[in-house]
């Protein structure tokens, strides 16, 4: 069920950011995904918080202490996503 869902993450991620010569094969699930991992920046973090409200029906906030923590790679945010999901 995890991995299911580490995939689709993948590929909202690309989708969402519109990344371009991207696979979710190309994305390592324990990278990070700002700084040196994936290269996303605070704008990216801000489209992919409006995506999962809308996709998944939950809302992390910019203030949330756990906000980083959720956002460090594709796996923490599947989790997350896994465990809160509402749609």
């Amino acid at each position: 069920m995890l991995d299911e869902l580490i995939r689709e993450i993948k590929a909202f991620i690309i989708e969402t950011l519109d990344l371009e010569d991207i696979s979710p094969d190309d994305i390592d699930a324990d990278a990070l995904l700002f700084g040196d991992g994936l290269g996303l920046d605070s704008i990216d973090s801000l489209e992919l918080g409006v995506g999962l409200q809308k996709r998944y029906g939950l809302k992390i906030s910019a203030e949330d202490e756990e906000a980083r923590r959720i956002f460090s790679s594709v796996r923490t945010l599947a989790t997350y996503v896994a465990a809160h999901q509402t749609v």
